[in-house]
């Protein structure tokens, strides 16, 4: 049987990979291309998760495309509403055309003779591997692993008589309705599941370790219901995006300069919404300082809106035991509970947990150099979005393809097949520092070792700066004497 070849492999059909192939068509227009997706539907993280209340933590200015108006009042949107936003936006350009579902990408080989990549799939409903080529290959998968969630090592864990659920893998025929509910976590899951599912259990307890900075805001924005009623879809969305992409990149640039000031005003917030009575000293202040980890969002103030009904409580301890009834903390409380929700974070994963091979040779990406953020150092033909840590998700993933469209046209211009990074001769031995810096979340350290290193010069320096990342896809030359371009045959020794 013969492989199917494609110019362009897009793997992943999730908020990136639908915005990355509809830059391709636009700018590319004369390219093949197809999408695979491991799983039976679209969407990425936005089919995944159907916990209850979910909801993007960004606003819907900066997370949709910067070529699809999100014309919804609720900025803060649920999950449904995005899924909705990334089918509609696969929909109306044909893109879901080209998208095949059940392939779960295992393993690229890259063949520098040929100038292919050799995609090896198992399909989802035989488990038969199926096998399809291209010239450039686009990881479009996300950060984190679609098969479970991080779940700790939970003592006596076997002993709860009850129900224990990841948000990752949530049941949706599982009923909380009048039951004791307690979830583990202080991340934005957590912020999220609380105060719904306090809605209709009997009681909610946030349990946490330690306390995450938390800030509310409404999830609708005054201006821009004010705008839309006098001006075309397009105008309003430009607008309100330059201003929520301004207001994000003010706001971190000043907590990082003012870290001791900042810390106060979003403590002070918490104090206003729960009153001086409450002990926020112990609940909502962290050790750490702002954007060392991201911000919760509380829409609408629901958390503290729960908190003061009695609805819902937060616990700071530590876990000594799980029980027949619950949690036992390091304090001797005991905690009871019908359900216990384990919020405690992701597993992430490097390229989707894909293997790469390169001319023979494995690829460890912990050994290699991120180039411009979106590819690395002698591999060649291969690009892979990863967002801001700091700002939403895709306005990094639309920059990005944004540059990859540049770059397939300047191989064409060139009659270049092959595009790879390579570190000068006075880079060789440059300061390698860590991909993601001064950002202690669990799921990147948890995996730090693994991820590609930055360098301590561009263009080997991948920094969160929508400003600085626009100003290199827009102006930038692609001929920078470190992306190199070829078309001549060669065997190129991975390092």
């Amino acid at each position: 049987m013969s492989i199917e070849h494609f110019d362009v492999v897009i793997v992943g059909a999730g908020l990136s990979g639908i915005g990355t192939a509809y830059q391709l068509q636009s700018k590319c227009p004369g390219k093949s291309y197809m999408i695979l997706e491991g799983r039976d539907s679209m969407g990425g993280t936005w089919d995944l998760f159907r916990y209850p209340g979910i909801r993007s933590d960004s606003d819907m200015y900066t997370l949709g495309y910067n070529f699809k108006p999100w014309k919804e009042a609720k900025v803060i949107a649920d999950g449904p509403s995005i899924l909705k936003y990334v089918q509609e936006t696969a929909t109306e350009n044909g893109i879901d055309k080209h998208i095949r579902y059940g392939y779960l990408v295992k393993k690229a080989t890259w063949s520098s003779t040929n100038s292919t990549w050799t995609i090896e799939t198992q399909r989802k409903d035989t488990d038969e591997t199926v096998c399809f080529t291209c010239n450039l290959l686009l990881m479009c998968s996300g950060y984190y692993s679609y098969k479970d969630g991080y779940t700790p090592e939970f003592k006596g864990r076997d002993r709860f008589q009850g129900k224990i659920i990841h948000p990752q893998k949530w049941d949706k025929s599982l009923d909380y309705r009048g039951k004791k509910v307690v979830v583990i976590g202080s991340g934005a899951t957590a912020i999220t599941l609380v105060p719904e599912m306090s809605k209709d259990a009997e009681h909610v307890v946030m349990l946490q370790r330690s306390p995450s900075y938390l800030f509310s805001r409404s999830d609708e924005d005054a201006i821009a219901n004010f705008l839309s009623k006098f001006l075309p879809a397009k105008l309003t969305y430009l607008i309100m995006r330059l201003k929520y992409i301004a207001l994000q990149q003010i706001t971190y640039q000043t907590m990082r300069a003012k870290p001791e000031m900042s810390k106060q005003k979003l403590i002070d917030m918490v104090r206003q919404e729960l009153g001086t009575d409450y002990d926020v000293e112990k609940h909502f202040t962290p050790h750490y300082n702002p954007w060392d980890q991201r911000l919760c969002l509380v829409a609408n103030s629901d958390l503290f809106q729960a908190i003061k009904l009695g609805k819902a409580s937060v616990v700071t301890d530590n876990i000594d035991t799980f029980t027949e009834k619950g949690i036992l903390l390091k304090s001797g409380q005991e905690l009871e509970a019908d359900i216990i929700v384990t919020a405690t974070g992701l597993n992430l994963v490097v390229l989707g947990g894909v293997k790469f091979d390169v001319d023979g040779q494995p690829v460890d990406f912990s050994n290699t150099y991120v180039y411009k953020g979106m590819m690395y150092s002698n591999v060649p033909n291969l690009v892979s979005v990863f967002g801001y840590v700091n700002a939403s998700w895709t306005l990094r993933a639309d920059l990005i393809a944004e540059y990859i469209c540049r770059i397939i046209n300047h191989m064409d211009k060139t009659s270049s097949s092959q595009c790879t990074p390579r570190l000068r001769d006075e880079e060789q031995n440059m300061t390698a520092r860590p991909l993601v810096e001064n950002f202690s979340s669990g799921y990147i350290q948890r995996v730090i070792h693994l991820l590609p290193k930055q360098g301590d010069r561009e263009p080997w320096v991948g920094a969160q700066s929508y400003k600085r990342d626009k100003k290199m896809v827009r102006c930038e030359a692609i001929e920078d004497g470190v992306l190199v371009f070829s078309s001549a045959p060669e065997i190129q020794k991975h390092s």
